[in-house]
């Protein structure tokens, strides 16, 4: 199958597409893969895990949502044919005094443009030291608010503006890389020489003709696949939240994706371990948030006090 298929057979029969932890893991499956029946036209004895280059994940490094509307946060002005993922491995965004953008390795030392935001007002500055996107990250949040984040032309051009002539700087997009179809964590790769290294490559098959190495494929490639299934349990928790701001809609989907990337957080905080994955009950009415009565707070007040 190709990877989409792969990955709904697997999540249809057993849990997911395979998430690989360690070297034991790499171990087992190579000596349960059955080289006679992982013959291709070309590439033989490949099988697809559930690792992928998460390509259409670019976002700014301030994440406060009240901060964009929706056009706002999704505001790009890529050169032509970018960004292009070269070698598998460009994670970040720099913006060049022609005001147009390209996607690069986050380790390439640049300058950087950061932002003050008061209120409406944002004010953008140049820092001349060269540094690491993610040290650019740290630098602007230490000192002002975030790294850059462009919303529309208008700022754009204020950006260009600031830039010394021939110099490309940091700005605060970037996106995640590789990630694991089930959701986990798990930070272990097992890449064959030279791989990652395919611009339009962003599914991972293991090569059990070289010792379950990694490489990167194109996902529309048809090879054997490697499911799991794991143990669950599930437990259902009602959740009481004081709203902040009156005019956040705790049923946006995006505001609800960060109240549980908040708990996930937490628990791990307290020592959860394991892959713990959260998710919203939606009620009879489509919507997971409800405004609780006041008859109900005293209740679960008086509870509260016994």
């Amino acid at each position: 199958m190709n990877m989409t298929e792969a990955q709904s057979y697997c999540r249809e029969k057993y849990t997911d597409l395979a998430t690989i932890d360690n070297m034991e893991d790499v171990n087992l499956l190579t000596s349960m893969a059955d080289l006679s029946r992982m013959v291709y036209p070309t590439y033989s004895y490949r099988a697809w895990i559930g690792l992928y280059d998460d390509v259409n994940s670019w976002r700014w490094s301030l994440s406060d949502r009240s901060f964009y509307t929706q056009e706002e946060a999704e505001f790009r002005n890529w050169y032509s044919g970018e960004p292009d993922n070269y070698n598998s491995r460009e994670h970040c965004a720099w913006i060049t005094n022609d005001g147009q953008w390209n996607d690069v390795f986050c380790d390439v030392l640049r300058t950087a443009v950061c932002m003050d935001v008061r209120g409406s007002n944002v004010t953008f500055v140049f820092i001349s030291k060269t540094m690491t996107w993610t040290e650019a990250q740290s630098y602007c949040r230490a000192n002002h608010t975030d790294l850059a984040s462009v919303r529309n032309m208008e700022e754009n051009q204020k950006v260009t503006e600031l830039l010394p002539s021939g110099q490309s700087v940091w700005i605060g997009l970037f996106r995640d890389s590789w990630k694991w179809s089930d959701g986990s964590n798990s930070s272990f790769r097992y890449w064959n020489e030279v791989e990652p290294n395919g611009n339009t490559e962003n599914c991972v098959a293991a090569d059990f003709s070289g010792s379950g190495k990694w490489e990167d494929w194109t996902c529309g490639q048809r090879k054997a696949f490697i499911c799991y299934i794991a143990k669950k349990t599930k437990k259902v928790v009602r959740v009481r939240l004081m709203k902040k701001s009156s005019s956040l809609d705790l049923n946006d989907p995006p505001v609800m994706e960060d109240i549980l990337r908040e708990l996930k957080q937490k628990l791990k905080d307290e020592g959860v371990d394991g892959d713990v994955k959260l998710s919203w009950r939606k009620q009879s009415d489509g919507k997971v948030f409800h405004k609780e009565k006041e008859t109900e707070k005293k209740t679960t007040k008086k509870r509260d006090e016994l």
